[in-house]
């Protein structure tokens, strides 16, 4: 039976890749080429030229994947740079996280700040945070309270959740800090908006909340448009 060893980088230190029971950088560390581990820690600075496949993958420094990501869980408490895509069950982002390619889940948890490059797509997105997603964001059930200005190209899901979770510190700066979550369509079962602007809300049962701006909203059973919106057109499809 082979025992895989650790491999630990304290200080400044570099290592090619390989298979490993726990992988640690403390201090600036980079590993040359892919990592196939149960544990991947960085507490420091550290950088993968390849892939990382990872049971449990944590990040509290700053480190950065030129190649994907796979496993169960990834939790970013500090700074990520994933240059490609990312494939894990579980994503906990209380910190920054930025992904080049393509991002799939089945639970993605945000706090902090997420951007990813292409589409998004999981089970279950929540988000009490700012993210931006280049393309689709995809997803069963989608809960965003949003804390600033947010992006993604289209959303697409069951039921879809959009609240104003605005703080005293974002009420101060109120002109310098938008809280937003744009879009250019939205598709879903039910939908629930607030602060939204979107060019086409399309769904069954759609309530359009305050400080949304919608070109077009597209029903198949009710609709419901707060005084305070501002709704180009509303029609039952």
């Amino acid at each position: 039976m082979n025992q895989k060893g650790d491999l630990v980088i304290n200080g400044f230190g570099a290592s090619g890749g390989g298979q490993f029971h726990l992988v640690t950088i403390n201090g600036f560390g980079t590993v040359n080429n892919d990592v196939d581990c149960t544990e991947f820690e960085c507490n420091g600075f550290g950088t993968v030229t390849g892939n990382v496949k990872s049971d449990k993958t944590k990040v509290n420094g700053k480190a950065k994947f030129k190649g994907n990501i796979e496993g169960k869980v990834l939790s970013i408490e500090g700074t990520a740079k994933i240059d490609q895509n990312l494939y894990v069950e579980n994503l906990n982002v209380s910190g920054t996280a930025a992904v080049g390619g393509k991002v799939k889940c089945e639970e993605i948890k945000i706090k902090g700040h997420l951007k990813v490059g292409e589409d998004c797509e999981a089970e279950i997105f929540k988000a009490e945070s700012q993210f931006v997603i280049g393309g689709l964001l995809n997803a069963d059930q989608i809960e965003i309270n949003l804390y600033g200005e947010s992006k993604a190209k289209e959303i697409g899901g069951q039921t879809i959740t959009v609240k104003h979770k605005g703080s005293l510190f974002g009420q101060l700066l109120k002109p310098l800090f938008q809280t937003q979550l744009e879009t250019e369509l939205i598709e879903g079962d039910k939908i629930v908006l607030e602060n939204t602007t979107a060019k086409v809300v399309r769904g069954n049962q759609i309530t359009i909340g305050p400080n949304c701006r919608i070109d077009v909203v597209e029903y198949t059973g009710e609709a419901f448009i707060d005084k305070k919106a501002l709704v180009g057109d509303s029609r039952k499809i």
